[in-house]
């Protein structure tokens, strides 16, 4: 059971976590957005922000069937604006590796602090759901895991195996941690044959230290590279989170860093506020400037697909980009850079994973 602790004024807290020992994530302030006029939580969102409340049928047995698997989404935990949309539509992003993530995020609604278990059995249960839901495509993605040697590049493996071994053709799409750079973590999951490969950017050079402490900008960027150099046939997809106080030139730099990596697909979508502990929205970034974006990284910088738009998040049409979208060549980053280099909030150490139960799979276990 875990000790979670009531919401602080020091910083979020939510209570009700099984999977670890809940920390409050730290204060809201960051340097960017000193002498910045930053939106209040309380002002109204815009018109084209505002979403109907889930709870159609579909919805509703999803979640009944979630619940009775012990099984956690990052629509639900992240707080996902099309969580009516996606799950009435029968789909779903599956979040493994537990509920609690090690890293503190400013913008990230997902509960911060130290996992408590490790469900090598969590694998099976979402490959019965994805079956059960006759799913043709599925995201599965995680928290966080720095206590553990691989950062839980074995479960994402096994899961992989599970859900094709049950559905062979579903396209299993993931969106992975950084793994602190590891290397042989990130072959692990590539060796399950993942139909796409995601790992999200999320913010510019400039923010990246103060929203993103626990990664580093150059390491997520190169982790991109890393895979395609491995796997060049592989879909390679990041995400960027407008709204932060982020600068035009900066979102182009940024997207000119990640095709140097051959980045085939990005997404844009706009940062909301989970709560005051959380840093404020500096801004609302309008539908037209999305759409703006989109004609610029596809036409001007290249990715072979762009889903921009307020209210996307990182799997928001994703089963179409699996079906529609052909991969390109690695490019000029191909090596897994600032993998030695400590992040501003690293956890030191690692813990050896516990010996998994035996699933009747093969099970790749390369622990870095």
């Amino acid at each position: 059971m875990s000790s979670s602790l009531a919401p602080t004024p020091g910083g979020y807290a939510p209570p009700r976590k099984d999977t670890g020992d809940v920390k409050p994530k730290g204060t809201s302030r960051i340097r960017a957005h000193e002498g910045l006029k930053t939106i209040p939580i309380t002002a109204r969102k815009p018109s084209w922000l505002k979403v109907r409340s889930p709870g159609g049928p579909n919805y509703l047995r999803l979640k009944q069937r979630m619940r009775s698997q012990s099984l956690h989404t990052v629509c639900e935990e992240a707080g996902c604006p099309n969580i009516g949309e996606c799950w009435e539509a029968g789909t779903a992003t599956f979040m493994i590796l537990g509920d609690v993530c090690t890293r503190a995020c400013k913008y990230c609604a997902v509960a911060h602090g130290m996992p408590t278990e490790l469900d090598w059995d969590e694998p099976r249960r979402v490959a019965d759901t994805v079956a059960a839901m006759e799913l043709d495509h599925v995201v599965v993605t995680s928290v966080n895991r720095d206590e553990l040697a691989d950062g839980g590049a074995s479960i994402y493996a096994v899961t992989i195996r599970e859900i094709r071994e049950r559905l062979p053709d579903c396209s299993v799409e993931v969106l992975i941690p950084d793994f602190k750079g590891d290397e042989a973590a990130l072959r692990t999951v590539l060796e399950a044959r993942p139909a796409i490969l995601g790992h999200n950017l999320e913010t510019v050079e400039r923010l990246h230290p103060d929203v993103r402490p626990g990664g580093r900008y150059w390491r997520s960027i190169s982790y991109l590279g890393a895979a395609k150099r491995m796997e060049p046939s592989m879909l390679t997809k990041t995400g960027i989170i407008l709204g932060m106080g982020e600068r035009e030139e900066e979102i182009r730099q940024a997207m000119a860093d990640l095709r140097k990596a051959a980045v085939d697909i990005l997404t844009l979508g706009q940062y909301l506020r989970p709560s005051m502990q959380h840093i404020p929205v500096a801004r609302w970034v309008t539908p037209e400037e999305f759409r703006a974006w989109k004609q610029a990284g596809e036409d001007e910088f290249g990715f072979r697909h762009v889903e921009s738009g307020p209210l996307v998040r990182s799997s928001y049409h994703a089963k179409e980009q699996a079906r529609e979208v052909e991969a390109g060549a690695p490019g000029a980053i191909g090596e897994v850079l600032e993998a030695d280099v400590p992040a501003p909030a690293e956890m030191l150490g690692r813990t050896p994973l516990p010996e998994p139960v035996d699933l009747g799979l093969p099970v790749r276990r390369r622990c870095g």
